[in-house]
């Protein structure tokens, strides 16, 4: 990996392969982006850096980086969009006080409370976990219960 100058901007691109993403909206959403021009979804994502491109010293070229979405999921209604924008607004003013809005890589952008309150109310993952295991056990006994007739 290419080592930068510390003040080098880096271009940043997003790849083609946004398949999470979409998986991550609802129908209602798609077809909103697609209707209404300028439409916004807020959604969490994951990103990762697939490719990059280092130019010669000579070129007038900034260096590029390419980012693919591992991970999306969707604000669903408005109180999820309010809450991952609130999030967001946390992180950005633990940023400025910090004086890293302006900085390149990584910076102090730790805002467990802020997380924490916005997801007080979603399941956790032990809860999600006891609800599919529910769920596969509603499904065993529906199976089970089904009486067939033959005629």
């Amino acid at each position: 990996m290419p080592k930068l100058d510390k003040d080098a901007a880096v271009e940043v691109k997003l790849d083609s392969a946004a398949g999470l993403l979409e998986q991550s909206l609802t129908d209602e959403q798609r077809r909103g982006l697609f209707e209404h021009p300028g439409m916004r979804v807020i959604a969490i994502v994951e990103l990762a850096s697939v490719t990059y491109t280092g130019h010669a010293t000579s070129e007038d070229k900034a260096p590029q980086v390419k980012l693919r979405i591992t991970t999306a999921e969707a604000a669903q209604d408005n109180d999820q969009a309010a809450q991952v924008l609130e999030v967001a607004r946390a992180m950005m003013r633990r940023r400025k006080m910090n004086n890293t809005l302006d900085e390149v890589g990584p910076g102090g952008t730790v805002v467990e409370d802020a997380v924490r309150e916005a997801l007080a109310s979603h399941p956790t993952e032990v809860e999600y976990e006891h609800h599919q295991a529910q769920q596969d056990a509603r499904r065993g006994r529906e199976r089970r219960s089904r009486i067939e007739q033959h005629g």
